[in-house]
């Protein structure tokens, strides 16, 4: 899952939002040197991360990309989960998530004290740019999707790789439905937080 996913699944606090997103961004963070809540956010992180990538329907639907993107499939998924997560948030959420993305950069912005500089710096440019709200669109996905791809430090074929979710979209949004509630309930269940 990526941010909306992360945010939306953590607790209504600053320590638990700034945890539950840390776990994109470990390089330079000290763990033992974390707050409680906030280890505790990055644990919940972590649950949501591991069943997301063991859960078997994912798993055959990374399966479903190219060889030459396969690699790339499970972070493709997590940003393409964020989407259907913003077009169908009223299937799983009773408030509004307009209201609910501004509480989370609220938080954010509050957290940002607790931020390592690396984490703080995308954080900022997470809100400045409203990045939650951008992937309401299937294409800023893919633009999205690109962006990422410019950021691996090799060669790779990552580039473009919404051209093989686009032939799949509706299959992997009806699959996201049945998904999510999933995930809800066994980060319901942990109670990590």
């Amino acid at each position: 899952m990526n941010y909306l996913a992360h945010l939306t699944l953590a607790q209504p606090s600053v320590p638990s939002k700034v945890g539950n997103v840390l776990g994109d961004f470990m390089r330079g963070a000290v763990v033992s040197e974390l707050s409680e809540p906030l280890r505790r956010g990055l644990d919940n992180h972590r649950l949501v991360d591991r069943f997301t990538d063991h859960h078997p329907w994912v798993m055959a639907q990374r399966r479903g990309f190219s060889a030459r993107r396969r690699r790339f499939a499970g972070v493709a998924l997590d940003v393409l989960f964020d989407h259907f997560l913003w077009q169908h948030w009223a299937t799983f959420y009773g408030h509004g998530r307009d209201a609910a993305i501004i509480r989370h950069y609220q938080h954010l912005q509050a957290g940002l004290p607790l931020m390592h500089l690396p984490m703080r710096e995308r954080v900022e440019r997470l809100i400045e740019h409203d990045l939650l709200n951008q992937y309401g669109e299937l294409e800023r996905v893919g633009q999205a999707l690109d962006v990422i791809a410019g950021r691996i430090r090799f060669a790779n074929d990552f580039a473009g790789i919404i051209q093989e979710i686009e032939p799949r979209y509706q299959a992997l949004e009806a699959g996201f439905l049945t998904f999510y509630p999933e995930l809800q309930a066994a980060v319901r269940e942990a109670a990590l937080e």
